[in-house]
């Protein structure tokens, strides 16, 4: 059987099938959905570490270098970077586009675990990780002004009240709250005099610490009753 033959019997058929192939090709080319930047979710998490008072240079050097060597043993790393700021050290680790995220955050987690022992000590906290997408970016932006609450009032309402119902929206990945002024004990020192009697910035920061420490108070028991402490004797103003 010649698969040909027909079309070539009925010449008017073939021609109308043909450009009916045709315009519909046309047709479904512009309905093709074309993105010049197509959403790849790339596997990606990114570590951040905080090491308040010190330089770029001392946090790439005691905080981004052990975490690099840990994180970099991780399989399936294709690409790191590092970046150190005052105070701050931020490494982004892509993995491949095959490999699972929550996988890699688990090792993540064990790699920052295994380089707890070379960090600094004076380190407050352990670094923390996300699972970041490198390709997002804010689509809405919002600026809070008043003309009476103070900044740290101002930061308080959008970091526990408007933060967390944006954060309930459907759809929405992730909200972050910056610029504010979080309150807090600022104490001006004196260089030299800190200097003569050998007490370093850390000394001050513990010694404010231990001094305003919100601890249990206990209770005290008086036959078959028993009372409960209630006092907070942290500082509320400079004086």
């Amino acid at each position: 059987m010649n698969l040909s033959a027909p079309f070539i019997r009925r010449p008017v058929g073939t021609t109308l099938l043909s450009l009916g192939l045709v315009v519909a090709g046309v047709i479904a080319f512009f309905k093709l959905p074309v993105s010049p930047l197509p959403d790849v979710d790339i596997p990606t998490i990114m570590v951040q570490a905080t090491l308040p008072g010190a330089s770029p240079a001392d946090v790439a050097a005691t905080v981004a270098s052990p975490l690099e060597r840990h994180l970099g043993q991780i399989a399936s790393v294709t690409e790191m970077t590092s970046t150190s700021s005052l105070g701050s050290a931020r490494i982004t680790l892509q993995f491949d586009i095959d490999r699972d995220i929550n996988g890699a955050a688990r090792d993540v987690q064990a790699a920052i675990n295994a380089a707890r022992a070379d960090l600094p000590t004076n380190l407050r906290a352990n670094p923390t990780y996300r699972k970041f997408n490198p390709a997002s970016a804010p689509i809405l932006i919002y600026t809070l002004t008043s003309d009476t609450l103070t900044p740290a009032e101002l930061y308080d309402a959008a970091s526990t009240v408007l933060a967390q119902k944006l954060s309930q929206v459907e759809g929405v990945g992730e909200v972050s709250v910056g610029g504010g002024s979080l309150p807090a004990v600022r104490v001006e020192l004196i260089p030299p005099a800190l200097y003569k009697y050998g007490i370093g910035l850390e000394d001050v920061r513990a010694a404010l610490s231990s001094a305003n420490a919100h601890s249990p108070k206990g209770g005290i028991d008086v036959g078959d009753q028993r009372y409960q402490i209630y006092a907070n004797d942290q500082a509320r103003k400079a004086a």
